[in-house]
């Protein structure tokens, strides 16, 4: 029988860890041709897909939460398509956060009541545990290229908690095919992005969260498919 591997085997070791954000090296090396990224250039059509998603299913987006917002780019076209009550905003990396506070449109709506913490998501779970509050859960979370820079004892810690105080999460991470993809098409390489299989992350999301749509999940804190708005069983993984 073959031994499991660890997250070890998969990984690299980078030149930041990215839980605790990162410096303005990362984001240079990365973000220096952002009008060709994915999440930048076409911000929008992420905002409008999300928007006719839950509209086919008369699903209500009211409260939203991003989780690593970055530059702020599909935060802010969300918090624009959606005009949520309420929504919170986490970046751990000095520069992204103060860019993005200054930059984005991050309240377009004055009935919004927005929140933006400069916090690790290890730092959001750890003081959601700690509190003796009652927290509301959101209808949507947004993480979006992130767990990639997280360990697989980062990622054990702030999951459950996701699952718990979101309904429904837009998520994305590139797995080894991609990153590598990135090399050969775009000869681009993530230097500071661990390099894991598919198979990974699905082991890790599963217990938390179902598939209902391309980068949609739902919470199986919330849902199961007794109470589901989402009843294309066909389409559930």
């Amino acid at each position: 029988m073959s031994k499991k591997k660890s997250t070890t085997d998969y990984d690299q070791q980078p030149p930041e860890r990215g839980s605790e954000g990162f410096s303005l090296n990362y984001w240079h090396a990365n973000y220096d041709e952002p009008e060709e990224m994915d999440g930048i250039i076409n911000a929008s059509q992420h905002a409008h897909y999300l928007k006719a998603f839950f509209d086919v299913d008369f699903v209500d987006i009211n409260s939203v939460i991003d989780f690593g917002f970055g530059l702020g780019h599909i935060f802010e076209k969300v918090l624009t398509e959606f005009q949520p009550y309420r929504a919170w905003g986490i970046e751990p990396s000095v520069h992204a956060f103060k860019e993005a506070k200054e930059k984005r449109n991050l309240k377009p709506v004055e009935t919004t009541k927005l929140t933006l913490k400069q916090w690790s998501l290890q730092r959001w779970a750890k003081e959601l545990r700690a509190s003796k509050k009652k927290h509301k859960w959101f209808d949507l979370g947004l993480c979006t290229s992130v767990f990639q820079y997280l360990t697989e004892d980062e990622i054990d810690e702030v999951l459950p908690m996701m699952s718990r105080m979101v309904k429904y999460l837009y998520f994305s991470v590139p797995t080894d095919h991609e990153l590598e993809r990135q090399v050969s098409d775009l000869s681009f390489k993530d230097e500071y992005a661990l390099r894991r299989p598919k198979e990974f992350y699905r082991e890790k999301l599963f217990p938390h969260f179902t598939i209902v749509g391309a980068r949609i999940l739902e919470s199986k804190h919330h849902f199961s498919e007794d109470n589901t708005f989402f009843t294309d069983y066909l389409f559930r993984d």
